[in-house]
C-alpha cells in the first residue's frame, strides 16, 4: 500500500523535482497559461498558488521566500509580487484552472492546460 506517499515523483530525484516544479512555475508566471502533462499540472497547482498568496502581502520576507522558491529568479518574483498577486487580491483561493485536452499524438500522454483565472 501506498500510505504517506502523496506527491509524484515524475521518475525523478529530489532535485530534479524540485527544479521541474520551479521552471514550469516560472513558465506559467511569464505566459500566463502552460500545455503540459495532466500530472505535471496538478502538481504544479499548490505549488503555484501558494506563492500567490504569500506575494498578496507586500512584505520583504515574503518576496524573499517567492524569489527562494524560484530558484532565485527576480523578475518571475517581481511578477508575482507587482502583477499576479494583487489581481487576486479579494480572492481567497483557486488562482489557477486546470483544463484536460485531448491527449498527444505520439504516446497518448494525458495532457492539459493549466493557466490563471
Amino acid at each position: 500500500m501506498r500510505h504517506h506517499s502523496k506527491n509524484r515523483k515524475f521518475g525523478r530525484e529530489r532535485n530534479q523535482r524540485r527544479a521541474l516544479l520551479r521552471s514550469l512555475a516560472l513558465s506559467l508566471v511569464e505566459h500566463g497559461r502552460i500545455v503540459t502533462t495532466e500530472a505535471k499540472a496538478k502538481e504544479l497547482r499548490p505549488f503555484i498558488e501558494k506563492l500567490i498568496t504569500h506575494g498578496k502581502e507586500k512584505k520583504l520576507p515574503k518576496e524573499r521566500l517567492i524569489r527562494t522558491r524560484l530558484g532565485g529568479n527576480e523578475q518571475g518574483g517581481q511578477k508575482i509580487m507587482n502583477e499576479i498577486a494583487p489581481r487576486f487580491k479579494e480572492r481567497k483561493g483557486g488562482y489557477t484552472r486546470i483544463t484536460k485536452i485531448p491527449p498527444g499524438k505520439s504516446d497518448r500522454r494525458k495532457m492539459a492546460v493549466i493557466e490563471f483565472v
